[in-house]
């Protein structure tokens, strides 16, 4: 019996047109940059920002860790969450 390991989950934050930050979370960041930039699947907030990049992702061990992860960052100021990205 083969035991198939879950994908892993990343926070991530992309820069939008405006400059200004937009947290989420995803098991496939290239694939999430995709829609935010190019489909409906793309947050609310994003689609009137296009286009997007991103510009950091963490790696974490589950979907609750990595949710975790989003929350604590969304509580950041905005120059907390600059300095992380450098």
């Amino acid at each position: 019996m083969t035991i198939v390991a879950d994908k892993p989950w990343y926070v991530y934050f992309l820069r939008c047109n405006d400059n200004s930050l937009y947290c989420g979370v995803t098991t496939d960041v290239v694939r999430r940059e995709v829609e935010h930039n190019s489909t409906v699947r793309g947050a609310k907030y994003t689609r009137v920002r296009r286009p997007v990049k991103m510009v950091y992702h963490h790696q974490c061990d589950n979907r609750s860790n990595a949710c975790k992860e989003e929350s604590r960052l969304k509580k950041l100021t905005k120059a907390q969450k600059e300095a992380l990205i450098k």
